[in-house]
């Protein structure tokens, strides 16, 4: 956990940073790297997408430039280089929470990477608590939209090179890549939801009046992450798409205490189904030179 940053001198985990991290990873990777089509990061008990790579080259976070070591059950903390539905990928098992004591900054900072890596697409992924009262435990939800209740931005300070100092979130995420993965859904025989996501600070799970809230605010799942992550790889320009895993109704909606085992095991039993939606997903998008 770092101290509050000064808001004149640019981040520690900014553009620079991320070119450091990125050529670690290309050196790591030799004559065997490629530039991806996709960024992936890995939500809690969907690791296992990770075994799905080919060719995969596993990098513990800990050598990563920059990349702290993750804490949280569920999450393998590996960067992985390899092949998916036949195409280049780079993909996170795990990610940073604030949660955690990490600043915003660093929260996203594995976009920056994946977007100095050369991958034009970040594909997040997430296990989040259902609000809307007709979705079921291991529901997968296309994100449309969000809320950011987090109250933290991971663009405060300096503009970074390259950032667009005030991206537009009107359509956070792309609208092209939603119908993508509709459509890679019912290829594969994967039902999908669609709705608004929302991200909150943690590391509590949500009061029964908190839920009531968010319903009354139009939010259909909620979760811990994933905000600060889209808000980077906006400004950066990347295109976004992201996939909430239902792994249990909200307090108040559900009539047994939250559980992060119960977590776990619902981003597991979901599991299959996640991977063949995004290997498909993944195999229909553009192929990218360099």
């Amino acid at each position: 956990m770092t101290g509050a940053a000064n808001l004149t001198e640019p981040s520690n985990y900014g553009a620079a940073a991320a070119e450091q991290a990125a050529r670690y990873v290309k050196e790591r990777a030799g004559a065997a790297w490629r530039r991806p089509v996709a960024g992936i990061v890995l939500g809690s008990g969907l690791g296992g997408l990770a075994d799905r790579i080919e060719d995969a080259l596993r990098i513990p976070f800990s050598h990563v430039p920059g990349f702290p070591v993750v804490t949280v059950a569920g999450h393998a903390g590996q960067l992985l280089v390899g092949s998916l539905g036949g195409q280049p990928v780079v993909a996170l098992a795990g990610r940073f929470h604030m949660y955690e004591g990490h600043e915003a900054a660093l929260a996203a900072f594995p976009v920056r990477v994946l977007h100095a890596l050369g991958a034009p697409v970040y594909l997040a992924s997430n296990a989040a608590g259902g609000v809307r009262r007709t979705f079921s435990p291991g529901d997968l939800m296309v994100i449309a939209d969000h809320l950011n209740l987090m109250f933290r931005n991971p663009l405060i300070g300096s503009a970074e090179p390259g950032d667009e100092r005030f991206p537009d979130m009107s359509d956070p995420y792309d609208r092209g890549l939603r119908a993508l993965l509709h459509a890679a859904g019912a290829a594969v025989q994967v039902p999908l939801q669609e709705g608004v996501y929302c991200g909150l600070l943690g590391p509590t799970y949500e009061t029964p009046a908190e839920v009531r809230m968010l319903e009354r605010l139009g939010v259909d799942a909620v979760g811990m992450s994933t905000v600060p992550e889209v808000i980077v790889a906006r400004a950066l320009g990347m295109r976004v798409a992201a996939v909430s895993c239902i792994t249990n109704a909200a307090a108040g909606l559900s009539p047994t205490p939250l559980d992060h085992h119960e977590v776990m095991d619902a981003g597991r039993s979901v599991a299959p189904r996640f991977e063949a939606l995004v290997t498909e997903f993944v195999r229909r998008l553009p192929a990218v030179s360099g």
